[in-house]
């Protein structure tokens, strides 16, 4: 997989409109849950796939640092031959200045070489390390768009639950409201009432009946007077 594939990629999942996925979605918690399996997934093989450049990109960094430490080097090895060439060239030493002179052209030309390298290595290592720092921070981004992710994905649960919860309860509630007029217990109420109407009118009935037979002895006794005293009556006159 190359650098642009790996930073397009991040950069896609990165930029992802979460709510807009889930406006589409006809079950908001599975595509939730697959989103983030799939976030898991990509987070996890991004994560290995910017090691990786980050690797190399220290590895460019290590020669690179090589190459200017290298020229350096050469450079000062240049400098130090160059002085003894003068030094012996003083004492009438030609030859041997010569030669001391020969290894510090020797030395500059590998001074030479280590800096074009180093110089060829400084832009790559530039772009490198945009590209690096971008893959980076799609990574930092993909790593709170799961942690979104997986909090929306909580809320709805508990949204869902909680709306489930609330139906079952009404549903229950409806299953025994007392003011409903066709429910059981009304029924069952009016039952009673009648019951209970019945018996006090019963109880009043009843009450009527013993009355009425107190009326007829009390008028039984007024005729056994009347009969007594016309008796009476009529032994006075005999």
């Amino acid at each position: 997989m190359s650098k642009q594939t790996i930073l397009g990629r991040v950069t896609q999942l990165a930029k992802a409109n979460i709510n807009a996925l889930l406006d589409q979605a006809e079950d908001p918690q599975k595509m939730l849950d697959q989103l983030i399996r799939d976030y898991a997934n990509n987070i996890s093989e991004a994560e290995q796939a910017v090691a990786t450049t980050i690797g190399n990109l220290r590895m460019l960094e290590a020669d690179h640092k090589e190459d200017v430490d290298a020229a350096a080097e050469w450079g000062a090895k240049a400098l130090a031959a160059s002085r003894k060439a003068d030094g012996l060239r003083e004492s009438g030493a030609e030859a041997e200045a010569d030669r001391f002179d020969n290894l510090a052209k020797v030395a500059l030309g590998r001074q030479m070489r280590s800096e074009r390298e180093a110089a060829v290595a400084a832009p790559v290592i530039a772009a490198q390390t945009e590209v690096t720092d971008k893959l980076k921070a799609g990574l930092a981004s993909m790593k709170e768009k799961l942690t979104a992710l997986q909090a929306k994905r909580d809320e709805l649960v508990a949204r869902a639950r909680t709306a489930q919860a609330q139906n079952t309860m009404l549903d229950a509630v409806k299953d025994i409201d007392v003011l409903d007029p066709t429910s059981d217990l009304h029924r069952f109420e009016e039952k009673v009432r009648r019951e209970e109407a019945m018996a006090l009118g019963r109880q009043e009935l009843a009450a009527s009946s013993l009355d009425a037979q107190f009326e007829s002895l009390e008028e039984l006794g007024r005729a056994s007077e009347i009969e007594a005293r016309l008796a009476a009556l009529k032994s006075r006159g005999a």
